[in-house]
This record gives structure tokens, sequence and C-alpha cells, in this order.
């Protein structure tokens, strides 16, 4: 598969501060990757340098076969997507208008405005907010945010969707509801998580980020052992196979020292 995104070799100085060292990554089309790592490893700089807010002091970013460095923002934009942790929640718009923001990049199709209508409702309907089109943006809970925010990201028709915490503030079946539709959007993605045994579930890799550097990159079972977690995160834990899925199920036990049951 071809990669359609490919970070090569980047540092990132801002500062005086060097936030990434010589990091490389790829996410080949249609694939989900996980970046995972404690705060302040460098997850949202690498997301940021990936869609052209940060600019890499070395190294080099093509993100849905455009060089980030030289793109254009608005064609950029066209290809790539952003789901970020801080966005307005104040919008004085209805749902449908905040996703049809995501055709400004676009030229005005032939069909005109009905035609990017019916667009932000397929969106809608693919992330299953079309019930909430009428309703004011402000009005939604954490969890609707959220999926009208991604069908914004998809009504700008991306290769690329780069998705900063996204589970952020929202309570667990609003983070399961979340990531299977991300899952399942057969776009290629790049979520930047916190927790582990929710990407091990989601993700098809991992790429798990210490000081702003990658520290190791794989399928999840192959990334997320008990010595690397213990390693990066200053945690004690046992991994698991799902009881259902048999994917990782990561269970701290403490914080640097194990703990026997009685």
């Amino acid at each position: 598969m071809s990669a359609a995104l490919e970070i090569r070799d980047v540092d990132v100085v801002l500062g005086g501060r060097r936030l990434l060292h010589g990091v490389s990554l790829h996410a080949a089309a249609g694939e989900v990757v996980g970046l995972l790592g404690p705060n302040g490893s460098g997850k949202s700089t690498l997301l940021r340098t990936a869609y052209g807010v940060v600019r890499p002091s070395a190294g080099s970013v093509r993100t849905a076969g455009l060089d980030v460095a030289t793109a254009r923002p608005r064609e950029l934009a066209r290809r790539c997507a952003v789901l970020t942790q801080d966005h307005a929640v104040d919008l004085e718009l209805t749902v449908l208008d905040v996703v049809l923001l995501g055709r400004i990049p676009h030229p005005r199709s032939r069909g005109g405005r009905r035609s990017d209508v019916d667009l932000a409702r397929t969106c809608l309907e693919r992330v299953d907010g079309i019930h909430l089109a009428d309703r004011a943006f402000p009005t939604l809970s954490g969890g609707e945010r959220q999926r009208v925010l991604l069908a914004r990201a998809l009504c700008q028709e991306p290769q690329v969707l780069l998705l900063d915490e996204p589970t952020n503030h929202l309570d667990v079946a609003h983070q399961l509801e979340l990531l299977e539709l991300v899952a399942a959007l057969g776009v290629t993605c790049v979520v930047a998580l916190h927790d582990l045994t929710l990407a091990a579930a989601y993700c098809d890799r991992i790429a798990l980020l210490a000081d702003g550097r990658l520290v190791a990159e794989g399928a999840p079972a192959a990334v997320l052992t008990p010595e690397r977690v213990e390693d990066v995160y200053g945690v004690t834990c046992d991994v698991l196979p799902h009881p259902r899925t048999r994917r990782p199920l990561v269970a701290v036990s403490h914080r640097g020292r194990p703990v026997h049951p009685d």
C-alpha cells in the first residue's frame, strides 16, 4: 500500500526547545494509526507538523501526496482534514451549517449550494447525526459535537484525517462510539490517544512517542508490552488478550512498583 502520510526524519525546534527528534512515520491508505505517549511526548506537535501548522526544523512531511512545506493551505485542506482538541462551542450556527464549513476549501460544485448540502447531509448520516441537522450547535452534548465536527471533516472529502485526542471529555460510551465511527470510515486516520486499551482496540498500528522520539511502531500487541509501557509511562501493568476481541488489554496495577495480591 502507498503511504498517504509520510513523515521523514522530522525535527521540530520551537522557542529554543527541541520537541521532536528525527521522527519518521508513515500511514498507508485506509490505515488507522494510533499515536500514543505521555503528556509532552510530542503527539500534538507531530500532528500539527503533518497539517502544516508547525514547520519542521529538519526533515520532510508529505500528506496526501503534497509536500506540506510548499503546499498552498487551501490545497492541503482539500486533502487533509483535522479534528483538534480545542474547538469553538459557541458557533451560532445550525449543525448543518457547521458541517458545510468543510466545503470552504473546495470550489463551488456545479450543483451549487444544493449539492454541498446533499453532501453535508450524507456526512451527517455517516456519523449517525442526521437527526441533529437543524439543532443549534451550542446546544449539543460533547459526544454530539464530536460527531458533528467529524462530519465537518468528512465534508472536506479528505484522503487523510488527523485527530488530536478526540475522546477527551467524552464518557465511555461516546468514546467507543466515536472510535468505532473512525475505524469504519475507510479513510487514512492518524489519531492521538491517551487510553492504551482503546488504541489497541481500534488502531491497525501504534506509534509510541516519548520525549519527542519514536520509541516503537507496529501492531498493537507488538508495541504495548509490559516492559515498554513501564519504561515509557512509569507504571507497572499486565497486557492480556481481551476476552472477546483478543486485542491487547492493558491493566495498570500501580505506579512504579508491582502490587502483590494478599
